[in-house]
């Protein structure tokens, strides 16, 4: 039975500057780091909004030797609450436009866009009346019970 996302994974070149600048972006560090400090990590993991899911960035050295180099695949699309302003965001802090704002579903309130990352990944953002009932139905608000 399929539960939940789990863990995202993407892949840098240059892990530091992937960590800081998703740090940036999501206004938390790393919470996890591997190997641990003192030496370079090979693998960070931030935990993320209202379940706290997780997005793991691995050294690109450690991808699977068949694993693309370029963008471009499945688009996990993260909710926003404000997706016109964390898409302009994302563009000011160097992201490329890989799907440009997109209503879905003919005004049902269904909106997506997606980003290239200056580490090649694509990242998908998404209004989604959906998630906002699930929160709901859960009894939280801005994630808080």
């Amino acid at each position: 039975m399929f539960r939940g996302f789990a863990t995202m994974s993407f892949y840098a070149d240059d892990l530091a500057a992937a960590r800081d600048w998703y740090a940036e972006l999501f206004g938390v560090e790393a919470y996890y780091a591997f190997p641990p400090a003192p030496q370079a990590p090979a693998y960070v993991e931030f935990r993320i909004g209202d379940d706290a899911d997780e997005l793991g960035i691995i050294d690109r050295r450690y991808a699977p030797a068949a694993a693309p180099r370029e963008p471009g695949g499945a688009v996990m699309h993260w909710h926003v609450d404000d997706l016109e302003g964390t898409h302009r965001r994302l563009l000011a802090m160097g992201a490329t436009e890989y799907q440009p704002i997109t209503e879905q579903g003919g005004g049902s309130g269904f909106v997506t866009a997606a980003v290239v990352d200056p580490f090649g990944n694509v990242l998908g953002i998404m209004h989604n009346p959906h998630y906002l009932e699930m929160l709901e139905a859960r009894g939280t608000v801005d994630g808080v019970s």
